[in-house]
This record gives structure tokens, C-alpha cells and sequence, in this order.
């Protein structure tokens, strides 16, 4: 159960990586063009495409969201936990490494 879950926030990930590099090849075809046709400056160009990069990972970060339900309800601990029984060693390890960072980020915001 939580093994196909992670596949679906895996594709969910996927998706939205595949969406960003995309745009990015994009941006960067159009500021080619703009650079060829001297438009641009090469120095410029590289700084409107970093600058849009930023730009499109801080749209997904506010406007992105993932939620996770087991026939239409949201995950509990419980299900999870009654999950992890049947993940991998990988899946595990995984988890404890995303665990980490969390707890990482709260003692981050905590101190601040």
C-alpha cells in the first residue's frame, strides 16, 4: 500500500521535475534566440535564465501541493506505520533520510 503510494508521489515528483525542465529548455531556446539576434547580450541572457529557473521553482513551491488519501481519507500515522511493515530496505531508508531532513528544518525554523 505505502510502496504504491511513494510510487505515486515518485511520478508526482516526476511530473513536476519533467514540467520545470521543460520550461527551462524552453527559456533557454527563446534567450538563444534573443542572444543570436542581438537582442541580448550572452551575459544578459544567462541572468534572465537563472532568473526565470527561480522564478518558475518558487511558482510550484506556493502553488503545488500534494495530499495523500486512502479511499478518500486522509493517511493517518497508523496507516502508515501499519505500511511500513511491507516496504524495503531502500523504501526504509528513504523514509528515515526524509525524517531527518524535517526534523532538520523544524529545529531550523525553531531557532530562528
Amino acid at each position: 500500500m505505502l510502496t504504491s503510494i511513494g510510487e505515486d508521489l515518485k511520478k508526482v515528483f516526476l511530473a513536476g521535475v519533467g514540467a520545470v525542465a521543460t520550461t527551462a529548455e524552453k527559456s533557454q531556446e527563446l534567450i538563444n534566440e534573443l542572444v543570436e539576434k542581438g537582442e541580448l547580450t550572452v551575459e544578459q541572457g544567462k541572468v534572465l535564465n537563472e532568473e526565470l529557473k527561480h522564478n518558475i521553482k518558487e511558482t510550484l513551491k506556493k502553488n503545488v501541493t500534494v495530499k495523500v488519501e486512502k479511499d478518500g481519507q486522509p493517511l493517518s500515522a497508523s496507516d502508515i506505520m501499519d505500511d511500513l511493515e511491507n516496504m524495503t530496505a531502500e523504501d526504509l531508508e528513504a523514509i528515515k533520510e526524509k525524517i531527518e531532513a524535517v526534523k532538520m528544518k523544524a529545529e531550523e525554523k525553531a531557532d530562528e
